[in-house]
């Protein structure tokens, strides 16, 4: 059973953020940041200050026994003070060297998303499993709760990932791969769609 985490302590957070932070670290949007040993602790520090973002806009789910994540925010309800908050966050504690490549990177493959840039949607924010428990299945249970969210709103369901692995697991799951964008790294944005078309 997946549920919105609501109310838990400081500390439980902070754990939260470690599990998602240590599962981002290989992630190749943060190729330009060094090796994983080098970006290990700026990886950190970002995932801990965005899953605290995701968290307070209330956009967080888990699994029962915490060992799976994901965030979901539908597009008309944009908490728009949180992010600057966030993003103050991340000028104060990232090196602004980081912050630049981070930024450069998202403006070359930010046009991947014109498709559904004015059209209401649910944008997945994150999907992450406890490394030790990767494989049960517990992805693809955080993404058939998504699925399910959107089918009651009626709206698009957006997935974004920069892992090939990931873009086929969307697609296995029933996601459509509308678009693809290669930035100057390499490295390749995968934007996936789980459609269920107008509320009748």
């Amino acid at each position: 059973m997946i549920k919105k985490l609501q109310n838990i302590t400081p500390a439980q957070l902070n754990n939260i953020s470690n599990i998602i932070g240590e599962a981002f670290v290989t992630n190749e949007m943060f190729h330009n940041w060094g090796s994983i040993e080098e970006r290990h602790d700026d990886v950190i520090t970002y995932m801990t200050i965005y899953v605290d973002y995701v968290y307070h806009a209330g956009e967080l789910y888990s699994n029962e026994d915490m060992t799976g994540f994901i965030g979901l925010e539908d597009t008309a309800r944009k908490p728009i003070l949180l992010r600057f908050k966030m993003l103050f966050r991340m000028i104060r504690r990232l090196r602004f060297s980081r912050i630049r490549s981070l930024i450069s990177f998202v403006k070359q493959i930010d046009k991947a998303d014109n498709l559904f840039v004015n059209k209401r949607h649910i944008d997945t924010l994150m999907v992450c499993v406890k490394k030790d428990h990767q494989g049960q299945g517990i992805a693809s249970e955080l993404v058939e709760f998504a699925k399910r969210k959107a089918k009651i709103e009626g709206i698009p369901l957006l997935f974004h990932t920069d892992m090939d692995a990931y873009a086929e697991m969307y697609q296995h799951l029933g996601c459509r791969l509308y678009n693809k964008v290669t930035a100057d790294n390499g490295v390749t944005r995968y934007c996936l769609c789980y459609n269920v078309g107008k509320r009748s």
